[in-house]
């Protein structure tokens, strides 16, 4: 039986298509993945992510603990700040890529719902520190676009969200307010007590926010250029190959986080990129199709039709040294197709050229 988050009822009343992703019943849109994906862009987009597994670690070694088992280094971290990071294998493969923030007492992982018992496993497995590690059962709702700060605000007069920095969060009672997303446009993560996520919920709607499904949650990170755990990156994938070298913090050299050893004996070695794609034939990228370039072949990890820029889109893992022109086999036909520099867009804005 799939799990339905604290919102299931509220998707079904908005005309939410249900599906299952990951063992949750969530929305892939309520009407028009087109629409959402716009309005995201334009206005602001609710999204239903509760399925995200949630775990707060605590215990006086939290910080070594987190030190030893991700790439990136939370003891940079000041108090309500959050970052970036991968949870990476003995091989220096990924087994998930999240976000850590630090709160006053403890530390909180949010990390991907397909690789939740990985994950537990794995931090089990490398506890030896003694570390609290504490599942929550909490909603998480991203409100995101350009008018999401003026929600925010009309929902808490007394927090500034604009004055809010990228990548820090604030705490109000039970609730805790981030300013990250998965999108590409400014925006916010809210993780919430199950019972007041309706009324949050409806109280944006309220006020001019669209509900948006998993559909436009694709589109949007695709031209973002952002990473999907089991597409860009996985167990047997090292994330130097996967654009994802800026999370890994090599210094203090005498950190030995886990797959430093493996990372740093491939560092060099690494013969592939992940780039952007645009179809300058007819047809639609889509992941697991083979890529021709001069260099060598390569695949796409993602791809679909990018409704802010009105093309096909991909991302693909290509030889290091390619660049320009490349070829995709549609169908059993070769298309001609363009590598461009990610993202293809950032806050409502188009960063490459499509003609």
């Amino acid at each position: 039986m799939m799990k339905k988050t604290a919102l299931y009822e509220v998707h079904v009343s908005a005309g939410g298509k249900m599906v299952d992703f990951s063992g949750w019943s969530l929305p892939i849109h309520y009407g028009s993945q087109l629409k959402e994906h716009h309005t995201v862009r334009n206005t602001a987009g609710l999204f239903d992510v509760s399925h995200m597994t949630i775990l707060d670690c605590s215990g006086r070694l939290v910080e070594d603990f987190l030190s030893r088992v991700l790439a990136n280094d939370v003891s940079t971290l000041a108090v309500n700040a959050a970052l970036y990071s991968v949870l990476l294998n003995e091989q220096g493969g990924v087994i998930d890529d999240l976000i850590v923030y630090r709160l006053q007492d403890e530390y909180r992982l949010v990390t991907n719902a397909s690789t939740r018992d990985n994950v537990l496993q794995w931090l089990d497995s490398q506890n030896l520190e003694g570390i609290d590690i504490e599942e929550r059962s909490l909603a998480m709702i991203a409100v995101q676009g350009p008018d999401a700060v003026g929600l925010m605000n009309q929902w808490h007069e007394s927090i500034e969200f604009d004055a809010l920095p990228s990548f820090t969060c604030v705490a109000i009672d039970q609730t805790l307010v981030a300013r990250t997303g998965y999108t590409g446009e400014d925006g916010f993560e809210v993780m919430l007590p199950e019972e007041n996520a309706a009324e949050f919920w409806h109280f944006l709607t309220e006020r001019g926010a669209e509900p948006a499904g998993l559909g436009a949650r694709d589109t949007l990170r695709l031209e973002a250029g952002l990473n999907l755990y089991g597409h860009e990156m996985d167990e047997e994938i090292n994330p130097l190959a996967a654009n994802l070298g800026w999370t890994i913090k090599w210094k203090p050299e005498d950190r030995n986080f886990v797959g430093r050893q493996a990372l740093e004996r491939s560092e060099k070695k690494v013969d592939e990129q992940l780039v952007g794609l645009i179809l300058d034939g007819k047809g639609v990228l889509r992941q697991g199709q083979r890529v021709l370039t001069s260099q060598g072949e390569g695949l796409i990890t993602s791809g679909s039709y990018g409704p802010t820029i009105n093309c096909s889109i991909a991302l693909a893992r290509l030889p290091k040294l390619a660049e320009m022109n490349c070829e995709v086999e549609i169908r059993g036909k070769l298309v001609p197709s363009r590598i461009v520099p990610l993202p293809f867009v950032r806050r409502g804005k188009i960063l490459v050229d499509t003609d």
